[in-house]
């Protein structure tokens, strides 16, 4: 007996079939499928399409992430509120979050693995263990004199990240 095939988004397919069981006789059959986990994906492609030099860190930001223990999109949604994903930086400061750029200097890296280590550092430090963990609460350190249209903004690329509609 060959249990129809199950086919997934992705083009794959999983044939299942029923060893020992007899025509008409009842069974159980279990299965467990694992699903590998889309989000360092939904980075890539974010990055991929809006063209930033991130993309190839795509891995690595989702690695921090989860390491650090905040949600996936962060890195990603403030780098394009703030910098239109890397594209609009300070020339060789490799800072795609406005982090330390202030008129007394600017905080500049010497590549982006470097710059994505330290601001994944920071936001835990500076912000999530301190219970800043919203959009809103964010941006009452982040930038204080925003009217609100920087958590508006980075709400709008979180949501594009989380429903793929980018």
């Amino acid at each position: 007996m060959v249990l129809p095939e199950f086919r997934s988004n992705d083009s794959s397919s999983v044939s299942v079939e029923a060893v020992g069981l007899r025509e008409g006789s009842e069974g159980k059959i279990e299965s467990e499928l694992e699903a590998e986990d889309a989000r360092p994906l939904i980075i890539k492609r974010y990055l991929e399409k809006y063209k930033s030099p991130l993309a190839p860190y795509s891995d690595l930001i989702f690695e921090l992430s989860e390491d650090y223990g905040f949600e996936y999109y962060w890195i990603v949604a403030i780098a394009q509120q703030e910098s239109n994903l890397c594209k609009k930086i300070p020339e060789g400061s490799h800072n795609c979050w406005g982090y330390g750029i202030h008129k007394r200097g600017t905080l500049g890296f010497d590549n982006y693995e470097i710059a994505l280590r330290s601001y994944a550092e920071y936001l835990k430090r500076e912000y999530f263990d301190k219970g800043l963990n919203t959009t809103e609460l964010i941006m009452g350190k982040y930038c204080p004199s925003s009217n609100g249209s920087w958590a508006f903004g980075v709400n709008q690329f979180i949501r594009e990240m989380e429903t793929g509609d980018f």
